[in-house]
């Protein structure tokens, strides 16, 4: 199934705020009030969610629990992921400690740096080994998805390694540095500071 990525990206939204509602005990709820929660129209929740058919009901709603499970079906997060990380400095570190990766979903099974004092330890229960092993460690362990917080400067030579392992489908990369990647894996870029520019950028034209 095609879907166009701004789509994928309220989906994950939505899947986020089903995931607290089952926590509340909520059983049904209105694309009206989604919209309203997350600052979408309406219009657009339906239109999001008429790719899983007619699973709501007008005038009553979608079942939390029914509409939970074909988003999950759609971002595929029953799946469990193998991921790595490389480079675990200041933001490295942030990212492992980011709440929502706790999820059985997201299992880190490795970390990468060249600081010699990190290699060799576990933080945070996870084993830090070399960047210089990342091809061998990445095909034994067969992860698939590799996470990338190191400087612009030492990104593209450590993704050229790690993709030499055959093993990877998407790299998420929070260097700010474009890099190459082959045809079959996903690159998406995470740069902070174009999301800032982007936020002046609409603050800006808002009223236009």
């Amino acid at each position: 199934m095609r879907i166009a990525e701004p789509t994928v990206e309220r989906l994950v939204q939505y899947h986020r705020l089903l995931e607290q509602l089952r926590k509340d005990g909520r059983k049904v709820v209105s694309s009206q009030e989604m919209g309203e929660i997350l600052s979408f129209k309406a219009s657009q929740v339906r239109k999001d969610l008429s790719y899983f058919g007619e699973i709501g009901k007008r005038g009553v709603g979608y079942s939390v629990d029914s509409l939970h499970r074909h988003i999950d079906r759609i971002l595929a997060t029953p799946e469990k992921w193998s991921i790595g990380l490389v480079g675990v400095g200041k933001l490295g570190e942030a990212l492992l400690g980011y709440q929502a990766f706790r999820k059985e979903k997201f299992h880190f099974s490795a970390l990468f740096d060249n600081d010699k004092k990190k290699i060799g330890t576990k933080i945070q229960g996870i084993e830090c080994y070399s960047s210089d092993d990342i091809e061998k460690v990445l095909r034994e362990k067969n992860i698939s998805v590799l996470m990338v917080s190191v400087p612009a400067s030492g990104a593209p030579l450590v993704v050229a390694e790690a993709l030499k392992a055959g093993t990877l489908k998407g790299i998420l990369n929070f260097a700010p540095v474009s890099l190459t990647v082959p045809e079959g894996v996903l690159l998406i870029p995470v740069d902070i500071s174009i999301e800032l520019e982007k936020l002046f950028f609409y603050i800006k034209h808002k009223d236009d």
